[in-house]
C-alpha cells in the first residue's frame, strides 16, 4: 500500500462531499460538503485547501457509471470535473467506478436512524468516504492504484 493521505470526492450538481483517508491508507472519514461552483472556481479553490492542508497525495473522484455501465451525463461531469482537479492540483487524480455509492451512503444513514432531512447535509461526505474506502480496499487487494488516472489537458 502506497503511504500517503487521499481525498475522496463525489461529484453532485449540487453539492461535492469529501473524505480523507489515514497515512496508511487504512480508513476513510468523512471531511466536509462543498458546494458546487458551476464555474468551478470557489469549489475547486476548496478542494485544492484540502489537500494542501493535509499534506494529500492523490485525489479520488467518483465516477457515475450507469448500472449497465454506460456513461450518463452525471458521468460526463464527474470526468470534467476531475479533468479541472487534474489541471489545478500538484498531485494526481484518478477516477474510480463509483456505482450505488449515494445508494449505500442513504441505506447507512437510514439504519443509523437519520430521516432524509438530516441526511441532506451529510449524504454527500458520507458517500465520498463510501467511493474512497472502495478504492483504498482495492489497492489493498491488489497492489495497484485503484480506477484510472486522469490526465489533464494543461498542467499548471
Amino acid at each position: 500500500m502506497r503511504p500517503g493521505v487521499r481525498i475522496g470526492v463525489d461529484v453532485g450538481k449540487v453539492r461535492i462531499g469529501l473524505a480523507r483517508s489515514d497515512n496508511h491508507g487504512m480508513l476513510a472519514t468523512p471531511v466536509e460538503t462543498v458546494a458546487r461552483d458551476q464555474s468551478g472556481v470557489t469549489d475547486v479553490a476548496r478542494i485544492r485547501t484540502v489537500v494542501l492542508e493535509l499534506d494529500a497525495v492523490e485525489v479520488i473522484v467518483g465516477l457515475p457509471l450507469a448500472l449497465s455501465g454506460n456513461v450518463t451525463a452525471s458521468t460526463d461531469d464527474a470526468i470534467d470535473f476531475a479533468d479541472r482537479l487534474a489541471r489545478t492540483l500538484s498531485v494526481p487524480v484518478r477516477l474510480v467506478d463509483e456505482r450505488l455509492s449515494t445508494v449505500s451512503a442513504q441505506s447507512a444513514l437510514r439504519a443509523s436512524g437519520r430521516s432524509a432531512k438530516t441526511q441532506r447535509p451529510v449524504i454527500d461526505q458520507v458517500a465520498a468516504t463510501i467511493i474512497l474506502q472502495h478504492a483504498l480496499d482495492s489497492e489493498r487487494a491488489s497492489g495497484r492504484p485503484p480506477g484510472s488516472p486522469v490526465e489533464p489537458t494543461e498542467r499548471p
